[in-house]
């Protein structure tokens, strides 16, 4: 906290060089009195250089070289230099949201103004420099137009007809995709496993308006470029040695980690074992309620992360769990790195083999991204149709509710859950992945077929069964 209050301090002392020097260096004059900035409330952290540009039209104001009547309804945000040009801020998204609510304009850095003029009718000004806001408030002359955003064209580059064979997996990948299911791939290396997570973004549901709004707001907060297209779900692969914080999200003054910047879309993990077990487990709270709770000496926030978790790994720590040279103490310890609470999370667990002989000198065909795209979007449509909201994402009571089984499908369904040794969340899961199953194939009602296509993608239990036994 003591840290925290020192750098406040050299913040404030900075701000108040820069203003002043922007000022003079424009030809301003700064009066040669006491001036008391007022930044309230007291409490709240003040970082950055966003109130530079503030203080600088409040100086003004406040020695009569602008009148006060023509910053009444304009907000103001920006980092001074000394010759008075106008940097680049952090959260420009947000503040753009809470100046549209407020029912005022909103005067930002022009490189913001181009990512805020986004928010439709929420006023957004941009502008260069200290002396074009000063010419803009006396109406001398009007700031720049603000440039349009530069769209970033999704490419074919990553199409699902690039994985040779793994047919199972293509169907694992598009019941995901429909459902917003997370998924676990296991097998040898180089079977396809990294392949087919790069490519789920491709053949997912475009981001609504509302949904690209919460993603962009938070690339925004962590002062990072919004990847791809405006509706483009976000894609996100952090490396295995990354640490609680960096998932999760923290500092000084909290910021989003990967499973926030992953918010409405997927967050893909790599060589799951390699991460450190408690850098896993900090995403179990969040798999579930979908927002990560930061706590920080004096300081609270939260972060929506609500995001598809897809996993892939070894099954062995030599790579192959057959080769013989690794025991079956050696892999179950090995596996062991992943708790059974995450992967009970894990709606899908599927065998990415080895190719037959004959099928990797085959050339690259099946169907594209665009073709399951179609299908995928057709599904999820139905879902939000029925219940607003993909399968995954489902309460048990409206499971129930909007997902009804028959008594016999129910009965077999507890009966393979019993035997299979599964618990009741993996019984909510399978029922789940069988109401996707049957979106997929347009079907009303869930049916036997269904449940058994579900019961088949449970691999990593089995596996982890073979091992214990």
């Amino acid at each position: 906290m003591v840290a925290l209050c020192q750098a406040m301090v050299t913040a404030t002392r900075e701000a108040r060089d820069r203003v002043r020097s922007a000022l003079i260096t424009c030809g301003f004059q700064f009066p040669d009195r006491k001036i008391i900035v007022n930044l309230a409330p007291a409490d709240l952290p003040k970082e950055g250089g966003r109130f530079d540009l503030p203080i600088a039209i409040g100086i003004l104001v406040a020695s009569g070289q602008l009148p006060a009547n023509v910053v009444s309804d304009i907000e103001f945000y920006g980092e001074l230099a000394l010759s008075g040009e106008i940097r680049a801020i952090v959260g420009e998204i947000p503040l753009a949201l809470a100046a549209q609510q407020a029912g005022r304009s909103l005067l930002l850095p022009m490189q913001n103004a181009i990512t805020a003029q986004q928010i439709p009718d929420a006023g957004v000004l941009g502008a260069w420099h200290l002396l074009q806001v000063h010419s803009h408030l006396l109406a001398q002359q009007p700031l720049p137009a603000i440039p349009p955003a530069t769209a970033v064209e999704q490419t074919d580059s990553l199409c699902l007809s690039d994985v040779k064979g793994q047919q199972h997996a293509k169907r694992a990948l598009e019941i995901a995709a429909c459902g917003a299911h997370n998924l676990l791939m296991y097998g040898p290396p180089g079977t396809g496993k990294s392949m087919l997570a790069q490519r789920l973004s491709g053949i997912l549901p475009p981001l609504t308006f509302a949904e690209a709004i919460e993603s962009a707001a938070l690339y925004s907060i962590a002062a990072l470029a919004a990847p791809g297209s405006f509706r483009q779900r976000p894609f996100r692969q952090p490396h295995h040695t990354s640490s609680a914080p960096a998932l999760a999200g923290g500092g000084k003054i909290p910021k989003p980690g990967e499973i926030s910047l992953a918010h409405h879309g997927v967050l893909f993990l790599d060589e799951l074992p390699e991460f450190q077990r408690h850098v896993l487990d900090a995403l179990r709270e969040p798999l579930e309620t979908g927002v990560v709770h930061i706590s920080r000496a004096g300081q609270q926030a939260e972060f929506p992360a609500q995001f598809q978790l897809v996993a892939a790994l070894n099954p062995s720590p030599t790579g192959h769990h057959l080769d013989g040279r690794a025991s079956k103490e050696q892999i179950l310890r090995y596996l062991s790195r992943i708790s059974g609470p995450l992967t009970d999370r894990i709606d899908l667990q599927l065998e990415v083999p080895l190719l037959p002989v004959g099928q990797l000198s085959l050339t690259a065909g099946g169907e594209t991204s665009a073709t399951v795209a179609a299908r995928v979007l057709a599904g999820r449509q139905r879902q939000l149709c029925r219940q607003g909201k993909p399968n995954a994402r489902l309460s048990s009571g409206e499971l129930e509710r909007h997902c009804p089984l028959q008594n016999t499908d129910s009965a077999f369904l507890e009966q393979a859950v019993q035997q299979l040794q599964l618990s009741s969340r993996s019984f909510h899961k399978l029922w789940k992945v069988a109401r996707t199953v049957a979106d997929l194939a347009d079907c009303n009602d869930i049916n036997r077929s269904h449940l058994l296509e579900a019961l088949s993608y449970r691999a990593f239990d089995k596996l982890l069964r073979y091992l214990r036994d």
